[in-house]
């Protein structure tokens, strides 16, 4: 199961391709497997069930991309681009854990 502090530690090795309010689309750096530990795959793309405002989560494992479809009115773009540049990070994670939905 992914958290928000692994979701912070992943987005370093993301970097910004496209990004229009709503649709963001980042490169993966193939050094991600070094320290993802026990995070999957299955993991990311479940986000959506688990973080409201998270619509879809696309992976391209052979291209190395990821996209994201999400509500801009609840994650402000800039706040993605924050968390790629490891920036305002509390922000980000008061805002994740506040719109996180309980999985039973």
């Amino acid at each position: 199961m992914i958290n928000t502090e692994d979701i912070i530690k992943i987005a370093k090795y993301f970097s910004i391709i496209a990004h229009t309010p709503g649709r963001l689309r980042v490169r993966v750096s193939p050094k991600i497997k070094e320290e993802s530990g026990n995070i999957t795959i299955n993991d990311i793309e479940s986000l959506p069930t688990r973080i409201n405002g998270i619509k879809d989560i696309k992976i391209k494992k052979i291209i190395g991309s990821v996209t994201i479809l999400y509500d801009h009115n609840i994650f402000a773009p800039k706040l993605w681009e924050d968390l790629v540049k490891n920036e305002n990070l509390d922000e980000l994670t008061q805002l994740i854990n506040k719109l996180a939905k309980e999985v039973v």
